[in-house]
């Protein structure tokens, strides 16, 4: 079968962008089991709670969901199991070295097809307080209203 070369977004975690400060951003490749990659390429995964930890050596996202695929029968997996990340060993000792500290969490952004491959954008991100939140609502708002008034200003004179 041909590999597909590109990239095709799969799932993405909008809420970590709105709730922490993205730091630096890492591709890893995921352990995963057939039936799970089937279910991945049909969209049947979740993000939304999902993070990382460092134990042992190893990498591994926890709470990421991924549902049963129908055709899998006896070979599906807990849909909330730990996955293995793949990384280099440089950048899992960095990775641990930053999540031990203070304030500093592995949040997966997105998981996507690459070169028919499977993975996942993971972030080092600092959680944001209720303030920093509210600052980047008003930030958002500023710019849509901008946008706004030069789009009215545009139509304007195309008329």
């Amino acid at each position: 079968m041909p590999v597909k070369k590109g990239m095709k977004s799969l799932a993405q975690n909008r809420k970590a962008r709105h709730e922490y400060f993205i730091e630096d951003t890492y591709e890893c490749g995921l352990v995963l089991v057939g039936t799970e990659v089937k279910s991945i390429r049909a969209g049947k995964v979740n993000l939304k709670d999902a993070y990382a930890r460092v134990t042992d050596g190893e990498a591994y996202v926890h709470n990421m969901h991924i549902s049963p695929y129908e055709q899998g029968n006896i070979f599906n997996q807990d849909p909330f199991r730990k996955r293995k990340l793949l990384l280099h060993r440089r950048e899992i000792n960095k990775l641990n070295a930053l999540s031990q500290a203070q304030g500093y969490s592995l949040i997966p952004l997105q998981l996507y097809l690459k070169d028919g491959r499977v993975k996942l954008e993971l972030a080092v991100a600092k959680g944001k307080k209720l303030y920093d939140k509210r600052h980047s609502i008003a930030e958002r708002d500023v710019k849509r209203d901008v946008e706004r008034s030069v789009k009215q200003i545009y139509d304007r004179r195309q008329e």
